[in-house]
């Protein structure tokens, strides 16, 4: 099987596009489809293990791909990472800023390390990232970044920490879209509400056990989205169609935050969701119960 991508074939043939945190959910099926689609993908994270086993997907499925470990909070191997990409490709078209992370929290109950931690690997390392990318080659060249921001337009209860950083990556997006614009740089994001993912696995107890269960019946369109949903968005923002928008944010989110908690939701009918993600799986804590009409979108 391929990854049944709604892009021509190819739409980024002979491109060189970064996609960091790679090796699990959101940004293993953009790796995946950039790849389909003629990228020469390049993917990045922590754990190699992870980096490894999508490496050896993309190859088998007839892709491009080369990968690097690196710990985006630390800038110095963010540079050394986007110098070795350079050296190997003699280019970089394209950033996916996709790498991050967090966990359930009240204000009151983060740490000082912890809010820090959060911060640092969501909007820090996003800004090491963009730095590089244009510094060492897209000031020259021109290019296109689309970083991983989240749905948080009516605050993160119980993830403050990550809202702040999330909305901090939204800023960057707006203000480096008007500073490198010059040097032919677009640079978009992207806002995920509620998806399909292995990162959902990460979590646990009450916020496992009864939250994220929940969360489909809280969307207008009563369904979470699919990883595919995602990275779409992401192709489209890096393709030649999106030539004249830079400085803008998708919300990816099925209207989750639009509305008010006063206007009552209806049950969804004539709701569909598009997977053309091969190599998709649901994540354990779908499995059961009030997670069946996620894989009943499948």
């Amino acid at each position: 099987m391929q990854y049944n991508s709604i892009f021509r074939s190819d739409a980024f043939q002979d491109k060189v596009i970064i996609v960091t945190g790679g090796g699990s959910g959101i940004g293993r099926c953009t790796a995946h489809e950039l790849a389909s689609l003629g990228a020469q993908v390049v993917i990045t994270g922590r754990k190699i293990e992870k980096l490894q086993n999508v490496s050896a997907e993309i190859l088998e499925d007839g892709g491009k791909v080369h990968f690097i470990v690196c710990d985006n909070r630390e800038e110095q191997q963010v540079k050394d990472m986007i110098a070795e990409v350079i050296e190997k490709y003699s280019k970089l078209d394209g950033l996916v800023n996709n790498a991050g992370g967090q966990f359930p929290s009240g204000l009151d109950s983060i740490s000082a390390n912890g809010f820090d931690a959060v911060v640092r690997n969501n909007l820090h390392s996003s800004f090491y990232l963009m730095k590089e990318a244009y510094n060492q080659w897209m000031s020259k060249h021109g290019g296109n970044i689309v970083n991983m921001a989240a749905d948080m337009w009516g605050g993160m209860p119980g993830m403050g920490h990550s809202g702040a950083a999330r909305s901090g990556v939204d800023n960057l997006t707006k203000t480096a879209s008007v500073e490198w614009g010059h040097a032919g740089v677009r640079v978009n994001c992207v806002a995920p509400g509620w998806i399909i993912s292995s990162g959902m696995d990460n979590y646990s107890g009450d916020f496992a056990k009864f939250i994220i269960p929940s969360l489909a019946g809280n969307v207008p369109l009563k369904r979470m989205g699919t990883e595919s949903e995602v990275s779409s968005a992401i192709c489209y923002l890096l393709s030649d169609a999106a030539d004249f928008i830079s400085g803008m944010t998708i919300r990816i989110d099925g209207a989750a935050s639009q509305g008010t908690r006063m206007y009552p939701l209806a049950d969804a009918k004539n709701s569909h969701s598009f997977n053309g993600f091969h190599r998709a799986f649901i994540p354990d804590v779908l499995k059961d119960g009030l997670g069946k009409e996620a894989q009943d979108s499948k």
